[in-house]
């Protein structure tokens, strides 16, 4: 079933695409926001760093923001799930997974990054409870505590020199080898960081919170929190088939306002960016909202110019 011609289609619904919707809003713009409505964060307790939502929980958020989002009427969203995307700058046709198809004139990809399985034994039981991947979000709530770091290669120097910050209680382990080069273990020798390369045998916990991390070679760690590195892959590959630039993390390559090299193709949040937080990706959103808006206004301006009598913007319903 085909809807209405509309402004702006944005894929995802997390704080990107909240915050891009609600920009058009205001705008004027007609808008349809796709969703599936499963956001990376649901494990998560709290969400942190967010000025006057510091320690919300992310279902909590979105609540608001869609309460808020509803005061513009020519926004709506749908729970569902883009699969194809044809068409061009000006006329895009999103096909969702349930058969309902949606055409607008530019396209906002903010359905930010997905994890892939977690193979520790009982990391999954701990994620988003004692076990997280950004200090900056829960360092604070682990300061001072003794911690695991799982991760190797050079990610592992870069969160064991961000986490002095919160503790100095900390032990590397890499899981398997370290990939590390000597001059990488010289260096954490010189702090007196202890890496631990034995394969995870389990983590131990109690109702989500960690208690230890046993090793295969029978080493037993005590610890109250755990940082890793998460295995992701793009929440979307719709921007790649189109043609959009991405890194071989998968991250779509963006100008400061959230551009692509595709015309009328825009990314914000998680997808854009690999730091990783509400309040970064929610920024992006708003700057992508006002880039697109700006563009959609500066052509109905042009094409007035050519007699067009298509106007600055619409308010229908998709």
């Amino acid at each position: 079933m085909m809807k209405q011609f509309i402004d702006v289609g944005i894929i995802g619904g997390g704080p990107a695409g909240l915050n891009a919707a609600l920009v058009l809003g205001r705008a004027r713009k007609s808008v349809v926001v796709i969703d599936e409505g499963r956001p990376r964060n649901r494990v998560t307790r709290e969400s942190h760093g967010f000025l006057t939502r510091d320690g919300i929980k992310p279902s909590e958020f979105r609540r608001i923001a869609r309460e808020q989002i509803h005061a513009y009427p020519s926004v709506h969203f749908v729970e569902d799930t883009a699969v194809a995307v044809t068409g061009g700058d000006g006329d895009f046709q999103i096909t969702t997974a349930q058969g309902t198809a949606y055409r607008c004139k530019k396209l906002l990809f903010a359905a930010g990054m997905r994890d892939l399985p977690l193979n520790i034994n009982g990391l999954a039981d701990v994620y988003g409870t004692s076990a997280f991947v950004c200090p900056y979000c829960d360092g604070w709530e682990l300061r001072d505590q003794p911690l695991v770091l799982i991760v190797k290669g050079a990610r592992a120097l870069h969160l064991a020199k961000m986490l002095t910050g919160w503790t100095s209680q900390y032990t590397i382990c890499t899981d398997g080898p370290d990939e590390w080069t000597d001059e990488q273990r010289e260096e954490l020798r010189q702090h007196d960081v202890p890496a631990l390369d034995s394969p995870i045998r389990r983590i131990e916990s109690n109702d989500g919170m960690v208690e230890r991390v046993v090793l295969d070679d029978g080493t037993i760690i005590p610890c109250t929190g755990i940082f890793f590195a998460p295995k992701l892959a793009a929440g979307s590959d719709l921007p790649q088939a189109l043609g959009c630039e991405v890194t071989e993390s998968g991250t779509v390559v963006v100008d400061g306002f959230g551009k692509t090299n595709v015309p009328g193709i825009y990314s914000a949040g998680d997808a854009a960016t690999e730091m990783y937080q509400v309040i970064t990706a929610a920024s992006m959103g708003a700057l992508a909202g006002m880039s697109i808006n700006g563009e959609l206004l500066g052509e109905a301006w042009t094409n007035r110019t050519k007699g067009d009598s298509m106007g600055g913007g619409s308010t229908g319903n998709p």
